[in-house]
């Protein structure tokens, strides 16, 4: 004979229709009440929230979608190689703040920089795997921003483009940050500024260059950007080059490091070259997980907040999902200094 019992979590799976008998209430009320509709009254929506939350009741997302149209996933589309140690941590911790109480969850999907970057989000908008997508390092004319505005597939990009057309962004003010990073190595004296940057596709490393050589020029000073590494390039090899160029005559004698991870080569270079930190030159960091406050020596950092970031592009993608103009679905984050 066929096994006709239920599996045990099946049996004990918790329905609408469980939390309707435990309160007294109609489905149709249990269910608009979780959907948070203005129509049932607060006290009743309290209760609702209060035995759904007692009886660990979970939606059922296939039902949902199939009623809606809508699958409550928001995919986080990242680069996991990345010149923060916590930058990951830090955007998923912003963007579930901004979500609390929104019923959407967050699916993280990877994103491999030497690949083609439209076919994971082709994947998703043609599989309908979400309801939004966030995606990091943008490019000056980045592909994905023109499908997806094309497609009208709501969305917001860490990093502007230079498209004329609006479309939703949260960015780090980049060139604000390398102009001021650049000032404070001229405050102390310094002439021979070293930037390493980005691959030049992407934006931020176009504000970046603005803001270094602007304020270097500006003072009458050389600010130097290598062709040989740049911020992708194996942390080795960096490394490398960067021991070499401190052994040479003309050395820089100061250097901006556009994340945690340049900034631990530079300190190791000067380490193995032994030079001196404050005597034969300083180095000026961005941060985000407050590693620098651990180390000695002690260098100037500006940071970059990261959850700040991941609340900002939760808060612009869920107005760009209920349809708001893009024209105002723009966020620019300020440096924050961290030193005396």
């Amino acid at each position: 004979m066929p096994d006709t019992a239920a599996p045990s979590t099946m049996r004990n799976r918790v329905t609408l229709r469980t939390i309707a008998a435990d309160t007294g209430l109609a489905v149709t009320t249990v269910s608009r009440a979780l959907a948070n509709d203005p129509r049932i009254a607060a006290a009743t929506r309290a209760l609702v929230a209060e035995a759904a939350s007692r009886l660990g009741y979970v939606p059922d997302r296939a039902a949902q979608r199939l009623r809606t149209g809508r699958t409550k996933v928001i995919q986080l589309l990242l680069n996991l190689d990345h010149e923060f140690l916590s930058f990951t941590h830090e955007m998923l911790g912003g963007l579930s703040d901004s979500l609390a109480g929104t019923g959407y969850s967050v699916t993280l999907f990877p994103d491999i920089l030497d690949r083609d970057r439209l076919t994971s989000i082709r994947q998703i908008v043609e599989g309908r795997l979400g309801d939004g997508v966030i995606f990091n390092r943008t490019e000056t004319f980045d592909p994905r921003v023109r499908y997806l505005t094309e497609q009208g597939f709501p969305f917001v990009c860490h990093g502007r483009t230079e498209f004329s057309a609006p479309h939703p962004w949260v960015d780090f003010d980049n060139e604000a940050f390398a102009r001021l990073a650049v000032q404070r190595l001229l405050d102390k004296g310094r002439r021979r500024i070293l930037i390493v940057l980005p691959l030049e596709k992407y934006s931020f490393s176009q504000h970046l260059r603005w803001g270094a050589v602007a304020a270097a020029r500006d003072a009458g000073a050389t600010c130097e950007i290598p062709d040989e590494v740049n911020l992708d390039t194996p942390q080795d090899e960096v490394a490398a080059w960067l021991r070499a160029r401190l052994r040479q005559e003309d050395r820089p004698d100061g250097i901006v490091c556009v994340g945690e991870i340049a900034a631990m080569i530079a300190l190791s270079a000067v380490a193995d070259t032994g030079l001196a930190m404050g005597r034969d030159l300083d180095v000026v960091a961005k941060q985000a997980s407050g590693v620098f406050d651990l180390l000695r020596p002690k260098i100037d950092i500006f940071v970059e907040d990261l959850r700040q970031t991941g609340r900002a592009m939760g808060e612009i993608l869920l107005r760009s999902m209920a349809g708001e103009d893009p024209a105002g679905l723009q966020v620019l984050l300020p440096p924050r200094q961290s030193f005396t």
